[in-house]
């Protein structure tokens, strides 16, 4: 990506010459916007009914059970090794992992260092997942094997109707074969489903199941991504949100919930060309995954080395 401004050196990184890129505010501010635009364009509906109170079945889940609101999606940043020029960048100076330098405001290199451990878990982590072929199996049957054999209070969308109702749902669970690849897919199934899967997964097994046709794995990265924040680009971050949008539709679409009020379509997977419809759109998700996933490797690989680094030259 080419990023327009002049270089300067970051007064932690001086001693060995190297540099950050300063972005003037009419360059920053730019992307910001065309940030915040994407947001919208992706979730405009969906934030009007958030505003209103409206649950969603679906897309709530990205908001939820992944660190970010709306609120911080929406805020752009630079990443690691930029400063915004400026007097709005001053906006940033209080937020976690800024502080102020010459220039403006940055990304704290202590803050990287600080974060050097956590960076160095997912890079091993999603190595260990790009070496990998793709299983593309699975059907997307966790959703129903987390309320398989359930009492209704304990399906998880009691607002939402069963396509083929509890009976149905565990039919469906019984017919076909469990091959669950996540582990924080798999600790949500019922008590008595987790032992119909075809491994037991555990956390301290997952760098060694983790797969690439899997779409957790894929909506993952996107959890990574805003973990990492601010040391990441929003159109890092973005490039990840996007790809667990349209992972979670599936996911979804491929439930045993009828969401068709939301209007989604079902793809039924308890039937051959359900199934046959599932792999193909999961393939798809898996090849936009891969590039995703080397895109957001190769930055981690770098700010691991910047990390190593600052170490190296006794920087706190």
């Amino acid at each position: 990506m080419c990023i327009q401004g002049t270089m300067a050196s970051h007064p932690l990184c001086r001693e060995r010459g190297d540099v950050t890129i300063v972005l003037s505010p009419a360059n920053w501010l730019q992307r910001r916007h065309q940030h915040q635009s994407r947001v919208r364009a992706l979730l405009g509906p969906y934030l009007q009914l958030r505003a209103g109170g409206t649950p969603h079945p679906v897309i709530d889940f990205l908001f939820t059970y992944y660190r970010l609101t709306p609120t911080q999606l929406l805020r752009w940043h630079p990443g690691y090794g930029v400063t915004m020029a400026g007097q709005e960048s001053s906006l940033y100076a209080h937020l976690r992992g800024y502080c102020r330098a010459d220039n403006g405001v940055t990304v704290d290199p202590r803050h990287l260092i600080k974060r050097s451990m956590a960076i160095e878990c997912v890079v091993r982590l999603l190595e260990a997942t790009a070496n990998r072929p793709a299983s593309l199996n699975c059907f997307g049957l966790h959703e129903w094997a987390m309320i398989y054999r359930s009492s209704p209070d304990e399906v998880r969308h009691r607002g939402v109707p069963l396509r083929l109702g509890h009976n149905g749902t565990d039919a469906v669970v019984e017919s076909l074969p469990l091959r669950c690849t996540h582990y924080d897919a798999f600790r949500f199934f019922a008590s008595l489903a987790r032992p119909r899967n075809a491994v037991q997964l555990t956390r301290e097994t997952q760098i060694a199941t983790e797969q690439p046709g899997c779409l957790h794995a894929g909506m993952d990265l996107y959890k990574f991504s805003a973990k990492l924040l601010p040391l990441l680009d929003s159109e890092t971050l973005m490039d990840a949100f996007e790809l667990a949008f349209l992972a979670r539709e599936l996911d979804m679409r491929a439930s045993p919930y009828d969401l068709s009020a939301f209007g989604y379509n079902a793809v039924r997977i308890e039937t051959p060309s359900g199934r046959a419809e599932y792999v193909q759109r999961q393939a798809s998700l898996s090849e936009r995954s891969a590039g995703v996933r080397a895109a957001l490797l190769t930055r981690c690989r770098e700010l691991l080395q910047c990390a190593t680094d600052l170490t190296a030259a006794g920087q706190p």
